[in-house]
Order: structure tokens, then sequence, then C-alpha cells
């Protein structure tokens, strides 16, 4: 079972390259995030529009348009990520919002179901894109 899963580790590392370049306001085209993230491209860009729809990244239009987050990586979580790719996070179903489970009042796993959800959400949230920031050093490798 994966916590994160394959689209939202890609969002993941898209956002993560965006980061670097947010200080200078620099959009980076679909295809280099692609190419640098190893996503592949109709991914990515499926992935730039629910990122997009979110308001965690803007496009920008033009020779030198392309993507570029919409706030500082010190105000993206990647809990805000991950709920934006594949939804809340639970570790149960028992913790998605409208269920209900028929043992609820009398399960003696639910409190401790309870802290362990608990913890991973506020662990996501705790984790910033800023946190994983590239070495300003890398450059990009241009699309092909």
């Amino acid at each position: 079972m994966d916590i994160i899963k394959r689209n939202t580790d890609y969002a993941l590392r898209l956002m993560n390259l965006m980061a670097g370049f947010y200080l200078n306001k620099e959009a980076v085209s679909a295809r280099i995030l692609s190419n640098n993230a190893d996503v592949p491209y109709p991914v990515t860009c499926k992935l730039l529009q629910k990122l997009q729809k979110n308001r965690l990244v803007k496009s920008v239009m033009g020779p030198r348009g392309g993507y570029l987050l919409c706030r500082d990586p010190e105000q993206i979580s990647f809990l805000d990520v991950i709920e934006t790719i594949q939804g809340p996070v639970s570790v149960n179903r028992c913790f998605l919002g409208n269920y209900q489970c028929p043992m609820k009042e009398n399960c003696a796993l639910h409190v401790k179901l309870s802290r362990i959800q608990n913890e991973i959400v506020n662990s996501f949230q705790r984790c910033k894109i800023a946190d994983s920031i590239p070495n300003k050093n890398v450059k990009l490798e241009n699309a092909v």
C-alpha cells in the first residue's frame, strides 16, 4: 500500500523543481519540467493542470512562458500537493468524511488509528516544498 501514489510523487517532483525558480519568478516550460523530473510529458501536463486549478501553480503565456509557483515554497506543504492530486490522506476509510462505520462507537482500533492518522497528516503539513529545493547551481536540461 502506497500512501503517496505515483502521480503525487511526480507532482511533488515538479513542485520541487519550480521552487528553485520561485525567487526569480522564472517560469519553466512543461517540457523542461517533464525532462528534469523524469515524468512523462502527458502526465506532466495533466498534473500541472490540477495544480493550477488548485492555485498552487500558474501558467505564463508567451515565448518565456511556462509554469511557476503561486506562493512562496515555504507556504506550500506536501499535504497541499497530496490532497490536490489524490485527495485526502487516510489510513483507513473510517477517517474519510462521510463514511459511516457500523463499528465506530465500539471500535478498539479507532483511537490508535486516529493518532496515526493525525501524525501522518501533521507530518505532511509540516513538510514544505521549500525544505527540498534543489541545489541552485544545478542547470535544468533543455527540452529535446
